[in-house]
């Protein structure tokens, strides 16, 4: 009985003590979830890259357009050309390197009324300009060349030397876009109302030489100032 006695004391004197600790536990676990949203809330203040829109982060590197009217040293953005999804879809083609490198197409006008056309850009723009250049290993690969894919006056207008104006033209734009050197890939021996590459001999007129020398594929070139 006195065993049995003594048992039950330690028991009631155990309940007794862990009885305080369970409540204090339980109130640290319903003040702690507010302790740790706290904590959140500073870090998010202190970290500039996290928003208040709907969680999204925010770029504190992104200029202000306000920046521009305080700095007056701030280069202008250039307007970028866009043209509708209306258009023709040669002239959508012909528009994808507006914003990167520039046009890629210019027509000859003279008193209102074409009379030649050129087709150029960075030789990336056009793989069957690549493949054909693929064939000469001999070729330098750095830095890639711009093309002329296409020069042609029209029936009126041929025999005047608008073609080889509008050629100059071009190379002098695309020297101005940091092109060190142009190419053009005519071909031998075709008609010349089938092939808008003109010819060999057209090429050196507007001051091009024979980089290749092939029977009927040769590369024409001009180095840019």
């Amino acid at each position: 009985m006195d065993v049995l006695l003594v048992l039950a004391v330690l028991v009631a004197v155990v309940l007794l003590i862990a009885a305080p600790l369970r409540a204090g536990r339980g109130a640290e676990e319903e003040v702690e979830p507010a302790a740790r949203r706290a904590d959140l809330e500073a870090a998010k203040a202190a970290n500039p890259f996290a928003g208040d829109n709907g969680g999204r982060a925010g770029n504190p590197f992104v200029r202000d357009s306000a920046d521009d009217v305080d700095n007056p040293f701030a280069p202008k953005p250039a307007a970028r050309s866009s043209i509708s999804q209306d258009a023709p879809p040669k002239l959508r083609l012909l528009s994808r390197g507006l914003g990167v490198v520039g046009s890629y197409a210019k027509v000859l006008l003279v008193d209102e009324v074409a009379v030649a056309y050129a087709q150029f850009g960075p030789l990336t723009a056009y793989p069957r300009a690549q493949r054909v250049r693929d064939l000469y290993p001999q070729l330098p690969e750095s830095p890639l060349p711009a093309v002329i894919s296409c020069i042609a006056t029209t029936l009126d207008a041929r025999r005047h030397g608008y073609a080889l104006e509008l050629v100059d033209v071009t190379c002098a734009d695309l020297a101005s876009r940091g092109f060190a050197a142009v190419e053009s890939y005519p071909q031998i021996g075709a008609p010349p109302d089938a092939t808008s590459a003109a010819t060999p001999a057209f090429w050196q007129r507007a001051g091009f030489t024979t980089a290749v020398d092939d029977e009927r594929f040769p590369v024409m070139r001009r180095e840019l100032a």
